[in-house]
């Protein structure tokens, strides 16, 4: 989208979607058959007033809420839906019910069997498909051998197969029967020697084999174990050249050859088992064979009579022949191959691989293995679609799981009697070219049983039936009149079909499609179409040009807001309408009052006038858009305080001049200010509380009536402010000077402890940190005196 668009679309709001048309517009659809075809949103306007002068044809051709603003009545519109009708709704069955075994054809595990659909283009329909896994539902299994040389020891194991395999089978049906076949390779060089020694016995002379060959059925389909084991047990290896074999050519006369193999409309499986690769489609140019392989059967007294005319089939059509006849295929197979067949197991749907022993001695339990694995997928299949038609697939599995996509159409780890649903949906776009209805068919991949849908394309309103050939309102008969439209004869053309191609002359013409002589053809809005103007389309639907000389449209109408005529009317011819409660020349300007009310529901307040909607305030003291907010004013209360409390109680600043200035309300009173009206009781109401001259508080409302008539309740009881208890005031006081003194001793006390434990403290550091010295004081006399008597002898 170009960037100046862009911007432009976001100034006006138009949205990316309405810049770009929708499919309807887009189509340009001349009829009501190509409009439903467009979209499944489109509808065609039948009404033969709808198209204004200058408008196309194909302007009846948009989706149903625009035909519906542009004028067209839910009557006159044609918008025709697909419908899902089912046909055949039988319920699902078990093989035994009430009692008595049904036959294979008499059961049903998958509903409903037949649906027939209406396809309006770009319309899904949708429905749902249930399947149930039978019980004791009947298996036919066939076994394919590679019968080469390398093969010989694996023959031993299985000539005891069909009674084994058909005892472990009756665990799992009572109805089952096996087939044997055996292949090697292609008849010609360089495949197999063909020198006539090798063609009696491909093997070394001391070994006793059969002549080589491509494929041979040894044992159709039976239910006698016992002569599974006889014929198989009278087989004999035989031998090639190469080391892949030829199995798909012995796989696609297995699929093909119902009738000589047996096969019925029950579970098909088919054991491939073989020690080797395989040749496929291209490898058959090595033997001189160029030939496709063709898909028939060809077989004669049991034999592929062919192989040296067809080459071998591509893994491709082997799929599809697997497919058509609802054949499971198990490859059984040595690990070497694994990866190999493990690849081809991943091209075909409903396959298994199994590895087998070098002797093939597991091949019961890989047989049972891979029957479980491959019945316990369910998977849907539908046929070739018709052109345009689509189909998605939503599956419900068992706990609740659902998936969509391709992993929609199957649900896994499916047990007997478990019930799954599918939910389908098939769209068509547009009509196919064949015809108006197509049967496709749906059904459970390795299963008989389907589901037959019938397509019936909606590609034609109801309205086409009803068309008036040659009507005379299509120009003297030269159209059909078909829903509210004409439809004109070969070589006719205009809206009416007023105008011949080949007798017309564009100069006589474009006079007809200039406005005042003036030198602009339909004003440069539009093409002359046959002497008339039809007006061009604008990106976005919603914008259209109209008039006779496409001079008028629907976008060039004044704007307020970014909006067109402000989004409270209608452009019509570049002038708008407006809507109920506006005018102007933008419809911007409100005739409604609500958006004027103030808070007392007067209108701007009483102060102003409202003109669009928006108040113009008269008293140059208010302002707001609803002329409510006064910065220089007081308060209601404040303002009326004086007057209130001179005429409820003759005082205050005006008890002189009462009369004079407060008589602009009416008084009402009141004793208590319990009795005061409540904010409930009227629209708007003020509470006031004021102070007197005594300090006492006085109560009163003031409201302004719808009248304008102003109306003050007031209480008689004052709250008067009591006088302060002496008594508890000196107490307090005294008990505060009290507590203080004795908190200052005490701390005053506590201080003085530990100082004194301080200097204690120090002194008894000091003291032990003294030295004494042990010498006698000089100035220091004792108090002692000794006399001795002389004249004592001691005696």
């Amino acid at each position: 989208m170009d960037v100046r668009l862009l911007l432009i679309s976001v100034l006006l709001g138009l949205s990316r979607a309405q810049l770009d048309g929708n499919e309807c517009t887009k189509a340009s659809a001349q009829s009501c058959g190509e409009c439903i075809q467009a979209g499944e949103k489109c509808g065609w306007c039948t009404d033969e007033d709808f198209l204004k002068q200058g408008e196309q044809k194909s302007t009846r051709c948009d989706e149903i809420e625009a035909l519906i603003k542009k004028g067209c009545s839910k009557a006159s519109i044609e918008d025709p839906r697909g419908t899902v009708t089912v046909n055949k709704n039988q319920s699902l069955t078990d093989r035994t019910q009430d009692g008595v075994k049904l036959k294979p054809d008499q059961i049903t595990q998958i509903q409903p069997q037949k649906l027939t659909l209406d396809l309006r283009s770009g319309e899904a329909q949708t429905f749902n498909l249930t399947f149930k896994r039978a019980e004791d539902y009947p298996i036919d299994l066939y076994y394919l051998m590679d019968l080469s040389y390398s093969m010989k020891d694996d023959l031993e194991n299985v000539k005891n197969l069909g009674t084994d395999l058909m005892f472990e089978m009756q665990k799992i049906t009572s109805d089952f029967r096996i087939g044997f076949g055996s292949f090697v390779e292609k008849t010609v060089m360089p495949y197999i020697s063909t020198t006539p020694a090798k063609l009696l016995n491909p093997c070394t002379s001391d070994q006793n084999c059969t002549s080589p060959f491509s494929y041979k059925n040894v044992l159709s389909l039976t239910a006698d174990g016992s002569q599974f084991n006889n014929l198989v047990s009278k087989q004999q290896i035989s031998g090639n050249l190469d080391s892949p074999e030829g199995g798909f050519d012995a796989i696609m006369q297995v699929t093909v050859c119902a009738n000589q193999i047996g096969w019925r409309n029950v579970t098909r499986l088919l054991v491939f088992s073989t020690d080797a690769g395989f040749h496929f489609a291209g490898d058959g140019k090595l033997g001189g064979i160029v030939l496709p392989n063709d898909g028939k059967c060809h077989l004669q007294e049991n034999m592929y009579t062919m192989s040296h005319y067809y080459d071998y089939p591509s893994i491709a059509h082997l799929v599809q022949k697997l497919s058509e006849n609802n054949i499971q295929t198990i490859f059984a197979v040595t690990e070497e191959f694994q990866p190999v067949y493990q690849e081809l197991k991943n091209l075909i749907p409903k396959s298994a691989v199994g590895t087998l022993s070098s002797d093939s001695g597991n091949v019961i339990k890989l047989i049972i293995d891979a029957y479980n694995s491959l019945s316990s997928e369910i998977i849907l299949e539908n046929s070739r679609l018709p052109e345009g038609v689509s189909i998605s697939y939503i599956s419900h599995c068992k706990n609740g799981v659902s998936e969509k996509g391709e992993n929609g159409r199957k649900c896994s780890n499916i047990s007997i009697g478990d019930q799954v649903t599918f939910e389908v949906a098939v769209t068509a776009k547009g009509c196919p070219s064949k015809g108006k209805s197509e049967t496709i068919k749906i059904k459970p991949l390795g299963f008989t049983e389907e589901v037959e849908i019938v397509l019936n394309f909606i590609c034609e309103c109801e309205c086409h039936e009803d068309g008036i050939p040659n009507s005379p309102a299509c120009h003297f008969g030269n159209g059909t009149l078909e829903c509210g439209a004409c439809r004109c004869n070969e070589g006719r053309i205009g809206r009416v079909c007023e105008c011949s191609k080949d007798e017309v002359r564009t100069e006589d013409l474009d006079a007809n499609c200039r406005m005042d002589n003036g030198t602009d053809i339909c004003s440069n809005n539009g093409d002359c179409v046959c002497g008339t103007c039809e007006c061009k389309k604008r990106d976005n639907p919603e914008e259209r040009y109209s008039g006779k000389f496409c001079e008028c449209d629907n976008f060039n109408c004044d704007r307020s807001n970014n909006k067109l005529c402000g989004g409270h009317g209608r452009c019509e011819c570049r002038k708008c309408i407006c809507d109920a409660n506006y005018t102007g020349s933008a419809c911007d300007c409100s005739l409604d009052p609500s958006t004027c009310l103030a808070s007392n529901k007067q209108i701007c307040n009483g102060r102003g006038t409202c003109e669009c909607g928006v108040c113009k305030c008269t008293d140059t003291k208010f302002q707001g858009p609803t002329c409510e907010i006064c910065p220089t004013c007081p308060g209601v209360c404040t303002e009326h305080k004086d007057c209130v409390q001179c005429r409820a109680f003759g005082t205050g600043d005006k008890k002189d001049t009462c009369e004079k200035e407060c008589s602009y309300f009416n008084l009402i009173i009141k004793k208590k200010k319990e009795e005061l009206p409540q904010p409930n009781d009227q629209p708007y109401i003020n509470h006031c509380k004021e102070r007197d001259a005594n300090d006492c508080w006085f109560f009163f409302t003031y409201a302004t009536k719808n009248d304008s008539t102003v109306e003050v309740h007031v209480a008689e009881e004052l709250e008067c402010p009591s006088g302060p208890d002496i008594i508890p005031i000196v107490a307090g006081v005294v008990a505060g000077i009290v507590l203080i003194g004795l908190a200052l001793l005490l701390i005053w006390k506590l201080l003085m402890i530990i100082h004194d434990r301080r200097e204690f403290a120090k002194f008894e550091k000091e003291k032990m940190n003294a030295k004494w010295d042990a010498g006698e004081n000089p100035i220091y006399k004792s108090a002692v005196t000794t006399v001795v008597n002389p004249k004592y002898e001691g005696k």
